[in-house]
């Protein structure tokens, strides 16, 4: 197929810290500090504007790095700061996107140029899904999963005969624990394929070996009875003591997550910027290599909240070949 409309990358990544990604409030509850679910199936996810908002920081930093400031309009003008964020200019006219043709991070992440409108970009982010949850049992870790999260991936969109009171392992066992749940293990006959699956996705060879599915009825359970609690207070510096009423907690995915999102990238060809064709990227690949460029800086500088706390590294697993999908015009 030549000159796809779109291509469609399916992306996992491990979570190399616990990852809090927030509601931007405190709640009644369990946890002052709640983190962000899906209201159909109360499963944590990262919403797809999390990822687009850190990765267009990182790769405006590694295009700052590589390349530094260019010139535009007779000023000398940063990838970074300025094609980060949302974009909008200072008082004194400074900042802001740069809105260029030839600007890979305008380009593919999109941006906003105040009442003169702006693009939307070649790169569209789903929601980061939990994949593969790690649950501590009398074993040690067993990564749980469910088919409500394996139909994210390309041939797993029908893993039938799931009992609904048990641990669906490759072999039958004795019973296992999921934190405070006690179930027994049964055989599934295609737990070799999910293994398959998930290798083809980049997932570690230790994951493989300790997996687990469970119902979709009862993954939602499993997974918000085992999440990361964790208490802090704030400290007087007067005293060294804690402060009085300071004391709250915060829930975060435990390290080990493995999360799954699809990055839709669209074809250049179909738009122009300011009368003038995209310039930097040519293709979706190419698009989805300017994003790809972010990786990296995730792994090291995270997203979510409480980075200083020792949370948000986030481990893009890449595989060999993207199952992607596509469309070109002649599609129908």
């Amino acid at each position: 197929m030549t000159n796809p409309s779109f291509q469609t990358y399916p992306t996992a990544a491990l979570a190399v810290d616990p990852i809090h990604v927030g509601t931007g409030g405190t709640r009644l509850g369990r946890v002052d500090n709640a983190i962000v679910r899906d209201p159909v199936t109360k499963v944590p996810k990262i919403p797809g504007s999390s990822l687009a908002g850190v990765l267009r920081s990182y790769v405006a930093m590694r295009k700052q790095a590589t390349e530094g400031n260019r010139r535009i309009d007779s000023r000398e003008k940063p990838y970074f700061p300025d094609c980060a964020g949302q974009g909008q200019p200072r008082p004194d006219g400074s900042g802001g996107h740069c809105g260029q043709f030839t600007c890979p991070v305008c380009t593919v992440f999109g941006f906003a140029r105040g009442e003169r409108g702006g693009f939307a970009g070649l790169a569209a982010f789903s929601d980061a899904h939990v994949l593969l949850f790690p649950v501590a049992t009398c074993e040690g870790p067993v990564w749980i999963t469910a088919p409500l999260a394996l139909r994210w991936l390309a041939g797993l969109q029908n893993v039938m005969d799931v009992r609904e009171d048990a641990v669906n392992r490759a072999a039958a066992a004795d019973k296992l624990n999921l934190g405070w749940l006690l179930l027994p293990v049964v055989e599934h006959g295609q737990m070799e394929t999910v293994k398959e699956k998930l290798q083809a996705m980049g997932v570690p060879p230790y994951i493989l070996e300790r997996l687990g599915l469970v119902s979709d009825k009862l993954f939602p359970h499993v997974v918000n009875s085992n999440l990361e609690v964790r208490t802090s207070v704030a400290i007087d510096p007067a005293t060294g003591a804690a402060e009085e009423g300071a004391l709250f907690t915060y829930e975060a995915l435990p390290r080990g997550t493995v999360l799954f999102w699809e990055v839709t990238c669209k074809s250049p060809h179909h738009f122009k910027i300011n009368g003038e064709n995209i310039a930097k990227v040519d293709s979706p690949d190419g698009v989805y290599k300017v994003v790809e460029e972010g990786f990296p800086y995730m792994e090291a500088l995270g997203i979510g909240g409480m980075g200083t706390r020792g949370m948000g590294r986030l481990r893009v697993l890449k595989s060999e070949k993207p199952n992607a999908r596509s469309a070109s015009p002649e599609e129908k």
